[in-house]
Formats: structure tokens, sequence, C-alpha cells
């Protein structure tokens, strides 16, 4: 019985279970099991790793996606130019990481926006932050970020100006507001200069319409959730745990 997991702290948000749980029985594959691992520190992670029998792959979410990488044996170019890991394949007890958050992001990006000539305010500066970032460098999509955390970046007291949202059509939330239960919470930005064309991306997925969206949606704006990102990204897990 092969076995693969989450590991994250807190997992009541988590959907990677419940998609590969329904993936493994709709697909008939009987020798494989998806578990959660909600663990509040990466102290004991290779503890979890050896004594885990059979464990072969894992997803990485919230907090540890960029903690998790000086654990890794082998971090995939591109992790390792991004700085995050969201996908852990074990082969003899070694560890090797990759991101499949930037695919996931990148191809339902490419699918929704109607054309490449957009600038993007990216909300946020951690693990996510980083893959969204580097699939906008690869679509030729111009972007700043906004962070409370990092004073590197833009803050929110940056993008008080009608001009910032006439020039940024298209803006991405990276950060775990409004996720649930927390669902009150959002990034405050200016909704009132939001429009028509403004095109609104969530990576939360849970609830489907965040406190966030819905804003934006009052606005006319184009929203998209981070459900579709999340089973693109998952699909490509699937395909790096089998290569």
């Amino acid at each position: 019985m092969k076995v693969f997991g989450l590991i994250g702290y807190p997992l009541g948000h988590s959907f990677s279970k419940d998609y590969f749980t329904k993936k493994f029985s709709d697909e008939n594959i009987n020798n494989c099991l998806y578990k959660n691992f909600e663990i509040e520190s990466l102290d004991n992670f290779r503890s979890l790793i050896k004594n885990q029998a059979n464990l072969s792959g894992l997803n990485v979410t919230i907090p540890y996606k960029e903690k998790v990488l000086k654990y890794i044996d082998h971090v995939d170019d591109i992790a390792k130019e991004i700085g995050s890991v969201n996908v852990i394949r074990i082969i003899d007890n070694k560890l090797f990481g990759f991101n499949s958050d930037y695919i996931g992001f990148k191809s339902t990006l490419e699918k929704w926006l109607p054309n490449r000539s957009f600038n993007a305010l990216v909300l946020g500066s951690g693990g996510s932050s980083k893959a969204i970032c580097f699939a906008l460098k690869e679509l030729g999509i111009n972007f700043e970020i906004v962070s409370t955390s990092n004073s590197s970046f833009l803050s929110y007291d940056d993008i008080k100006e009608k001009d910032v949202y006439k020039k940024n059509k298209l803006i991405i939330n990276t950060t775990p507001l409004g996720m649930y239960p927390d669902v009150n919470s959002y990034p405050k930005i200016q909704y009132n200069y939001l429009d028509e064309n403004s095109f609104v991306y969530d990576l939360v997925y849970n609830p489907r319409l965040t406190t966030f969206l819905s804003m934006a949606q009052e606005r006319g704006s184009n929203i998209k959730n981070g459900l579709e990102m999340l089973e693109a990204q998952a699909i490509e897990s699937w395909n790096i745990w089998n290569k």
C-alpha cells in the first residue's frame, strides 16, 4: 500500500485528501491511501518520514512551502528558482522537491484572461506568492507584490490611489485571508476602484465566494477562486509521484 499525504497547519481547509480519496475510488486505485499530517512545526518532519511506512509522496501547504526546503535532499531547478516546494516525492528515503502550484495557476490563468496585456498586483509574499510570480514572469505579465510583512515590496498604503487600479487590472490574492473559518477577513485594497475591466483571482477556494471576491463582484469585476488551480496542481502532483 503506497501512502501519500499532506503536511501543513492547520488542515481543516484541506482540499487534497478529499480529492485523492475520490480519485483512488473512482479510478479503482486500490493500492494507494492519502492522509493528512497536521503538524504544528517541522521539528519532527524527518521522524514522520522515517516512521510512516510506505510513504511515497507529500503535498505541502501553509505555512511550510518555504520552510520545508532545508529538509529536501534534491530540489527541482524550477522549485529552487521559485523558492517554494509544494510536492515531495520520496524514493529510498530521499526527498525530491517540486512545485506544482505555478503549473496549476499558469494553466488556469491562460484560459481565463482574454489576453496577456495585463499588469498585476500580487497580494502576499509567501510561498504561494512566489509560485504565482514565477508563472506571471513566464506569461510575460508585469506585476508588483503587496505585502504587510516585507518592506521590500509595496504596502497597502501604497495602493490607495485610483491610478493603481487603472494600471493593474489583474489582482491576485495569495494570502490565506478569507479562508474558512476566518471567512470575514479580506485584503485591504480599494474595492471602490475596481470595475468590469478588473480580473480578481483568489487562491482561496473555501469558501468558494470569499469576501474578497464578493466585494469585487459587487463592482462588476471578473472573479475566480482557487479551486481549478488546486485541481490542476493536484493532477501535476500525481504525475510527479508516478514519473
